[in-house]
């Protein structure tokens, strides 16, 4: 089922909220498509000007530089999985199984959500996973951080942390666990794909069903907890 939503993000990270207009959405939408291309590293504002028959000046009246576009879409996607985690959870009580949607979440969030045209998460997803530790792996991590840059990440990993707690309340790391899952969940499918020595995992035919058991495995034996072993 499509879910239309506006996903709430830092207005650190932009000069006007591409999100609200329509070249805004074109922006976003064709970035993402670039990116996903020809690397972050190659992709340019005048590459994006082309590509969606605008102006550079135009692309920076919504971004300062390249690198806050990549943070931008790299917490519009975290927001996305924290608000699917917020939404399948919802109403439920037996922390073990919002724990395992959670999980389920962090693999499965990629599907596409046609209500939000100018974002294809499924090509947004393979960004997050191949480009996104550079949104927060640089020199000036710092100053961003203190700018408020990475909220949306802080954001998910306290909702996993505080289901963690659900589970097991004296559990002494939450923290911990939540980010490990959120960064196994990106780096063992990366690790699959490129550097398959470097994980257990296989994925054949787009089949993730290794990498939840591999989270689920990590997850609930930290916790020293049995999962629920109904499919969701």
């Amino acid at each position: 089922m499509a879910i239309a939503i506006q996903i709430k993000l830092s207005e650190k990270l932009f000069l006007r909220d591409p999100q609200d207009t329509d070249l805004g959405r074109r922006i976003i939408k064709h970035s993402i498509e670039m990116i996903d291309e020809i690397g972050v590293e190659a992709f340019t504002f005048k590459k994006l000007a082309g590509c969606i028959k605008s102006t550079e000046a135009s692309i920076y009246r919504y971004f300062e530089n390249k690198h806050l576009l990549l943070i931008y879409l790299v917490s519009w996607y975290w927001e996305w999985v924290n608000f699917q985690i917020q939404f399948g959870t919802a109403n439920m009580s037996d922390p073990l199984e919002k724990l395992r949607i959670a999980i389920h979440t962090l693999i499965e969030s990629s599907r596409e959500n046609p209500a939000v045209e100018y974002v294809n998460e499924n090509i947004l997803h393979r960004i997050v996973i191949s480009e996104g530790t550079k949104a927060y792996h640089t020199k000036f991590i710092d100053q961003e951080n203190q700018e408020g840059f990475f909220l949306n990440y802080k954001s998910l990993a306290k909702r996993i942390a505080d289901i963690i707690l659900e589970v097991k309340s004296d559990f002494p790391y939450p923290i911990a666990i939540a980010t490990s899952l959120i960064e196994m969940a990106n780096d063992h499918i990366y690790f699959a794909a490129h550097l398959p020595k470097l994980t257990d995992i296989r994925i054949v035919n787009n089949d993730l069903s290794e990498a939840k058991q591999l989270l689920e495995y990590f997850a609930f034996k930290l916790l020293d907890e049995a999962p629920n072993e109904k499919a969701i």
